[in-house]
C-alpha cells in the first residue's frame, strides 16, 4: 500500500523530464590588487556581456544546463577567465574575482548539479539545497550529509550523525577553519535542537567520510568542512515556521572592507516530541545568536571573528505511555504513569578571531585563537510505575490490542544531578604556499581543556512495597526464611566528581603537486600530523602520550573519450582520548586510555557523462577500515557511555554508490545506496555487531517542479536503513545484548511555491518589488507516518529480574506550514 502511495505521488508531481530553455544568474563584485571595487571591467561570454557599476558590482544572466566560459578583462589588468561553468537553473552564483597586474589568473571551475568536482575526494554540497529543502525535522546541513550513502542516522530530533561505522565522536566539525565542539551530556537527543550551523550563512559545504588530509584533525571517520560567506551586499533573509523562527542580516561598507553576517534563531520542538508515544507536558526550546565578521585592512591582511552564542532548555514532565512490543507470537504490552520532571539545560559560547596575512601571491600565512566555554546541566526526579503484561491477541475480541494479564507490577524512580563546566582554549597557525601546480601546507596548534564534571545517577527500583537490591554477592539472601538487614541502595548508581585539564601539542605538514604523464592527469597528496598530549587534575595521575598519523591521496583522470576520476586515499588516522573517553562506567577517569587507531584505504571512482542532455555524476567507493586500541561503549540513543579502556580491535568494510545529476532539468537530485559492516571482538571474545552497525542505507532525494509552473517546487526525501543493535543497558555486558532494531522508514514531503526570486521578478510599482526573495510552502514530516525506533527503554521485570527491551519510537506525521522571504 505504502508502495503505491510513493508511485502515485511521483505520478501526481510530474516525474517530468520535459526541457526547455533556463536560465541562471552569475553576480558579484570585482576588485584590483587593493581590494578595491573596480568599475568598467568587461564580463563577457561570447558575444553577450556587461560592464561593472562604480562600486564594482555586476550581474549577468547566463544558459543554464550547459558549459560557459566567462572572461573578466580591464585595461591595465590581466584578464581572470572562468572557464567550464555549469550553473542550474535560477541558481544565483556569487563570484568575486580580483583583477592583477601583473598575474595571469585562469580559474577553471565546473558547477554542476553534482556539485564542484574535486580529486581529493570531498563531497561538496550546494548551500540551496541546504537552505531550501525540509530533509527532516531538524532541517540544516546535517540532514543533508544523513542522505549521502554512507552517513547514518535514526534519530530525527537530533543534528549526530555517525560515518562508516564510527559513533557520533569520531566526526570532526570546522567554521571557516575553526574548530566546532559539540555538548558533552548527550542526552535522549534532546541538547541538540538545532545544529551550530546556521544554514542561511552558508556558502559552501565540504564533507569526506574518510581517507581525509593531514590538514584535517585527529578523528576516526570523517570531517564536515562549512565555509560561512562574507557578503558583497547588504540584505535581510526571515524564515518562519510552526517550529520556530531565524532572521539573517548581511552588510557591507561602502568602501567594501567591512563585511558582516549574522543570524539569530529561535526553535521549538513541541509539534514534534508531543507526537510520540510517551504523553508529556514537554517544552523544548532552543535559541542562539551567530556572526561573522571580516576586515579588510589591506590587501595584505585580513581579520575574521566568529561568535556564538547558544542556549538549549528542556523542562520535561511525563505523563503516561503505552507500547506493544515483543513478537507475533508473544505480543507485550507496557503501560507506564509517571510522576516527577527532567530539567536539562545546555548553554554554549564560542568566540574566535582569525587573522589572514597575504604575504605575495603565493603565500597566505593564518593564526587562529578560539575559545569554546559550556555549562551543561541535568536534572531529573521521575518515577515510573509500570505494568508487564501481554496483548489480547484475539481479533473477536472487543479488547483486541488491549493489554491483559498485567504482571510484573512495579515502580521506578530514577534520579540525576548531572553538571559539566567546560572550557577549551585554542592557538593555531596555519600556511600555505603554492608554485604553479605545487601546494606546501603547514600548521601548528596548541589545546588546553578544563573540565569541571559531577556524575550522580540513580536507579531505585520497588516491587509493590518490597525494595530491590543489586544483584551483588552482599546482598545475597533468602527472605522470607530469614531475616535480612542492610542499607536501602540504588539498584544501578554512579556517584563521581573529576577535575581534569589536558595540554595537546600538533601539527601537521603536506604536499600536493599535479602531473601531466603521457597525457594523463595525476593529482597527490602526501602528508603526517602528529599529537602529544597530557591529561592531568586533582587525584588524577599525570599521563602522556604521542601519536603520529601519516596519510596520503592519489588522484589519476585518464585522457579518455569518457570522464573518469579514480582516487585512492587512506592513512594512519587517531584519535587521542577526550574527556567523555576517559570516564568509565563509575565515573572514574583513567589517563592512561591511548589513543585509538584506524587504518583507512578508500578507492573510489567518478563518472561523469550526460543523459538527457543533463549533466549526470556516478560516484562509488569501496573502503576498509581496521581498527586497534578501540575503546568499546555502550550507546543509548545518542548517549555514548565509554568503557574507558583499549581492549578490543575491530574492522569494517563496506562499499557506496551515488548517481546524482538534473533527473529534472534545473534541478538536483541523487539516488544513493550503501553497504557496510562493522565488528569488535573485546578481550578476544569473538566478534560482535557494532552499536553503529548499519547494514544497508537506501536514499532518495528529489526535486521536481511543474513545466507550466516552474515556481511550485517538490521536494522529496526516501531513507530506508537496516536495523542497528538494539543496544544494552548502561554498561551492561553487549555480548548478552544482541538483538536489532526494527527497519528504519522515513519519507519528508516539502511543497513551495516561489513569489519571487530567480527570474520572477516585479517592477518598482509592485508591492513585491522590495523583495529579492518570497516563498511559502507546506512540509510533511514522516509521509507515511512509519513507527520508527531510534533505542529500547530496559523495563526489568521486577520477579525474575529479566530485562525486557522496549523500543522508543520516533515522530509521527507532522505537518509544517514555512515561509521565507528576503530583501
Amino acid at each position: 500500500m505504502k508502495c503505491t502511495r510513493l508511485i502515485l505521488l511521483f505520478v501526481l508531481f510530474g516525474f517530468t523530464l520535459h526541457i526547455s530553455a533556463q536560465t541562471a544568474t552569475l553576480t558579484g563584485i570585482v576588485l584590483n590588487n587593493e581590494n578595491e571595487p573596480l568599475q568598467e571591467v568587461n564580463i563577457a561570454i561570447g558575444s553577450i556581456g556587461t560592464f561593472s557599476d562604480e562600486n564594482g558590482f555586476y550581474s549577468l544572466q547566463v544558459t543554464a544546463d550547459e558549459a560557459i566560459t566567462v572572461t573578466f578583462s580591464h585595461l591595465g589588468h590581466k584578464n581572470v577567465v572562468l572557464e567550464n561553468l555549469i550553473l542550474n537553473t535560477n541558481e544565483v552564483f556569487e563570484f568575486n574575482p580580483v583583477l592583477s597586474t601583473d598575474t595571469i589568473q585562469i580559474a577553471g571551475v565546473t558547477i554542476t548539479p553534482t556539485g564542484k568536482k574535486t580529486v581529493s575526494g570531498i563531497i561538496t554540497v550546494s548551500p540551496e539545497i541546504v537552505r531550501n529543502i525540509p530533509l527532516s525535522a531538524n532541517a540544516g546541513v546535517e540532514n543533508i550529509i544523513k542522505l549521502l550513502p554512507y552517513v547514518s542516522s535514526s534519530n530525527e530530533l537530533s543534528t549526530q550523525y555517525s560515518v562508516r561505522g564510527g559513533n557520533y565522536d569520531e566526526n570532526l566539525v570546522y567554521v571557516n577553519e575553526i574548530e566546532v565542539y559539540r555538548p558533552f551530556l548527550v542526552r535522549s537527543a534532546q541538547q541538540e535542537g538545532m545544529s551550530f550551523v546556521n544554514s542561511d550563512m552558508v556558502q559552501n559545504v565540504r564533507f569526506s567520510s574518510g581517507g581525509f588530509q593531514a590538514k584535517y584533525g585527529d578523528k576516526l571517520s570523517s570531517v564536515l568542512d562549512i565555509t560561512y560567506k562574507k557578503p558583497s551586499e547588504t540584505g535581510v533573509q526571515i524564515d518562519l515556521s510552526f517550529l520556530g523562527a531565524s532572521a539573517t542580516v548581511e552588510t557591507v561598507s561602502k568602501n567594501k572592507k567591512l563585511s558582516t553576517i549574522s543570524g539569530v534563531r529561535y526553535r521549538n520542538n513541541g509539534l514534534l516530541v508531543n507526537s510520540q508515544q510517551t504523553n508529556t507536558n514537554f517544552n523544548p526550546t532552543f535559541a542562539d545568536a551567530q556572526t561573522f565578521t571580516t576586515y579588510r585592512f589591506s590587501n595584505k591582511f585580513h581579520l575574521d571573528f566568529l561568535g556564538n552564542i547558544s542556549i538549549n532548555d528542556y523542562q520535561n514532565e511525563p505523563l503516561k505511555r503505552e507500547t506493544n512490543f515483543g513478537t507475533i507470537s508473544e505480543p507485550k504490552s507496557l503501560v507506564v504513569f509517571y510522576q516527577g520532571e527532567e530539567n536539562n539545560r545546555y548553554n554554549t559560547v564560542l568566540g574566535a578571531l582569525k587573522g589572514n596575512y597575504f604575504l605575495n601571491d603565493n603565500t597566505t600565512l593564518k593564526l587562529i585563537a578560539s575559545l569554546y566555554h559550556t555549562t551543561e546541566e541535568e536534572y531529573s526526579d521521575v518515577i515510573a510505575q509500570y505494568a508487564l503484561g501481554s496483548v489480547d491477541s484475539d481479533l473477536s475480541s472487543d479488547s483486541f490490542g488491549s493489554a491483559t494479564n498485567l504482571r510484573g507490577i512495579g515502580t521506578q524512580f530514577n534520579r540525576a544531578r548531572n553538571e559539566l563546566d567546560a572550557l577549551i582554549f585554542n592557538l593555531s597557525h596555519k600556511g600555505n604556499h603554492t608554485s604553479e601546480n605545487k601546494v606546501l601546507e603547514w600548521g601548528l596548534k596548541y589545546t588546553h581543556e578544563d573540565i569541571r564534571d559531577q556524575l550522580r545517577e540513580s536507579e531505585f527500583i520497588d516491587s509493590v512495597g518490597f525494595f530491590v537490591r543489586p544483584p551483588l554477592p552482599e546482598f545475597s539472601n533468602n527472605q522470607p526464611e530469614e531475616p535480612f538487614e542492610s542499607p536501602l541502595v540504588a539498584y544501578d548508581g554512579v556517584n563521581a566528581t573529576n577535575f581534569v585539564k589536558t595540554d595537546r601539542f600538533s601539527g601537521f605538514i603536506q604536499f600536493s603537486n599535479r602531473l601531466n604523464i603521457a597525457s594523463h592527469n595525476v593529482y597527490y597528496n602526501l602528508g603526517i600530523r602528529a599529537q602529544h598530549w597530557s591529561v592531568s587534575g586533582k587525584d588524577i595521575k599525570t599521563s602522556s602520550q604521542t601519536v603520529v598519523s601519516p596519510r596520503g591521496q592519489v588522484s589519476l583522470k585518464p585522457n579518455w573519450e569518457r570522464d573518469m576520476l579514480f582516487r585512492l586515499s587512506g592513512g594512519l588516522y587517531h584519535q587521542p582520548p577526550f574527556y567523555r573517553e576517559l570516564r568509565n562506567q563509575t565515573g572514574t577517569i583513567n589517563p592512561d586510555v591511548k589513543a585509538q587507531e584506524s587504518i583507512h584505504l578508500v578507492l573510489g571512482n567518478e563518472y561523469s557523462f550526460n543523459l538527457w542532455e543533463r549533466p549526470f555524476t556516478l560516484m562509488s567507493e569501496v573502503y576498509y577500515k581496521k581498527l586497534n586500541n578501540v575503546n568499546t561503549y555502550t550507546l543509548e540513543d545518542v548517549r555514548i557511555r565509554y568503557v574507558a579502556n583499549n581492549n578490543a580491535k575491530a574492522y569494517v568494510y563496506g562499499a557506496d554508490l551515488r548517481l546524482n545529476g538534473a533527473f529534472v532539468p534545473g534541478t538536483e537530485s541523487w539516488v544513493s545506496i550503501g553497504f557496510l559492516k562493522t565488528e569488535e571482538n573485546s578481550n578476544n571474545r569473538g566478534y560482535i555487531a557494532r552499536p553503529s552497525d548499519q547494514r544497508l542505507k537506501f536514499g532518495i532525494l528529489f526535486q521536481d517542479y511543474i513545466p507550466e509552473f516552474p515556481n511550485f517546487k517538490m521536494y522529496l526525501n526516501l531513507v530506508y536503513n537496516t536495523g542497528v543493535p538494539g543496544g544494552s543497558p548502561n554498561y551492561a555486558d553487549p555480548y548478552i545484548y544482541n538483538n536489532r532494531l526494527r527497519d528504519y522508514k522515513r519519507a519528508d514531503l516539502g511543497i513551495s511555491h516561489i513569489f519571487v526570486g530567480g527570474n520572477r521578478t516585479y517592477q518598482k510599482n509592485h508591492w513585491l518589488h522590495k523583495f529579492k526573495e518570497l516563498s511559502a510552502g507546506i512540509e510533511i514530516f514522516n509521509l507515511f507516518n512509519n513507527q520508527n525506533s531510534i533505542t529500547n527503554t530496559w523495563v526489568r521485570d521486577v520477579d525474575s529480574k529479566q530485562q525486557f527491551a522496549v523500543p522508543n519510537f520516533m515522530t509521527s506525521r507532522v505537518l509544517n506550514i514555512r515561509l521565507r522571504m528576503r530583501f
